[in-house]
């Protein structure tokens, strides 16, 4: 009995032991990248310096002798500023790169949620790029076939789904490109600043459909600049600077360290004073942001409207390609907002191979061109 109960603890322990070893294990990571310090246009170039011994570079360190641990259940929020290494070290711990120095130690299936849509094929439906995307993502076809329908419906692409996605609009392929990526049901969660796709109701949704899998125990790591959403999804958090850890523990306390960080810097005689921003100056801040958040997504929902409108009509690609020209003109202030959409609606109902279409020759594709170069040789030749 002694012996029988002496097996039954050692079992609990190594069970226990198990359930306490990390999930993924960072130790002592370095990430290299080499920086040519000039242009260098074609590989000839390249090996004429290189035998030269006239290729110069740099070493350029994203991540220096990074380490922690996270263990199942655990949401890790990565804070930094910009160039800090974010996303460099999201990317090493994924696979993507490999690190110069270091090891990187996983357990489970991965979702990594970085480059939303980035795999997508332009060319191809909706419905294609998401057996291809889920296919990059690791999916087996006949596991995309039982998520299919509940892909289409979270993304709201409706009839959409058949159409290329070259005429989607940046939202809605993020959309596609999170509905696909979230239909696996991960160990492990990765959220490279994915919660700010699309509008505002669907940001909700994901953000809800992403808070749904912590239930299951999903380990989270995630990066945003949005200190709410990190106190809201994270327990514990990090804070890189020049690709160093300089702050870890609690969420709650590595984020009252990174507002630190970010507040501005002003000088006095000569030194360097930090100076905590007022209540005012934050309160004007939040409006210029909120004003700035209102009018992308205005814009974004009238480009989605746009695309919506002009998807079953003649040359749809080409029409998206002379309303970005349009856009670019109304942010460089060369068209006003009204001469903006009156140039839109035009060019929604346009019959652009007209006699008389201000839009036949200047906005021709490569393969047109081509044609009418060799029907007017032809026609030459007659």
């Amino acid at each position: 009995m002694e012996e029988i109960s002496n097996i039954n603890n050692e079992v609990e322990l190594t069970a226990f032991e198990e359930e306490q070893e990390p999930v993924v294990k960072v130790e002592h990571v370095t990430m290299r990248f080499t920086l040519n310090k000039e242009k260098v246009d074609n590989l000839k170039e390249y090996f004429i310096r290189l035998i030269k011994g006239k290729l110069e570079y740099n070493n350029f360190i994203a991540l220096n002798d990074v380490n922690f641990e996270i263990y199942k259940g655990d949401r890790l929020a990565i804070l930094g500023l910009n160039g800090a290494g974010k996303s460099t070290l999201l990317k090493t711990i994924v696979g993507v790169y490999k690190p110069t120095e270091g090891t990187i130690t996983k357990k489970g299936v991965i979702a990594p949620l970085l480059e939303l849509g980035a795999g997508f094929d332009p060319n191809y439906s909706g419905r294609e790029n998401i057996y291809l995307y889920g296919a990059i993502l690791g999916y087996s076809r006949e596991y995309i076939d039982s998520k299919l329908d509940e892909i289409i419906e979270f993304s709201e692409l409706g009839h959409f789904i058949e159409v290329p996605v070259k005429n989607y609009s940046s939202g809605m392929r993020s959309r596609l490109g999170f509905s696909i990526a979230t239909a696996v049901e991960p160990d492990i969660l990765i959220l490279d600043e994915v919660l700010s796709v699309g509008d505002a109701k669907f940001r909700k949704k994901s953000l809800a459909k992403v808070k749904s899998m912590f239930a299951k125990g999903v380990t989270v790591l995630f990066v945003s600049h949005s200190i709410e959403q990190v106190k809201a999804i994270c327990n514990k958090a990090i804070l890189l600077e020049h690709g160093k850890i300089i702050a870890s523990g609690d969420v709650l306390d590595v984020a009252t360290v990174y507002e630190e960080k970010t507040t501005r810097t002003k000088t006095s005689q000569g030194a360097a004073v930090v100076v905590p921003i007022t209540d005012k100056e934050k309160k004007e801040e939040q409006k210029v942001k909120a004003a700035e958040k209102k009018a992308f997504e205005k814009m974004q929902s009238f480009e989605d409207d746009f695309v919506s409108k002009i998807a079953d009509k003649p040359d749809p690609d080409r029409r998206y390609s002379i309303y970005l020209d349009l856009k670019k003109k109304y942010q460089t202030e060369e068209l006003s907002k009204d001469e903006f959409r009156e140039e839109v609606g035009k060019l929604a109902d346009a019959d652009l191979n007209a006699p008389d279409s201000p839009y036949s020759d200047e906005h021709l594709t490569k393969f047109e061109e081509r044609l009418q170069r060799t029907n007017n040789e032809q026609n030459k030749g007659e």
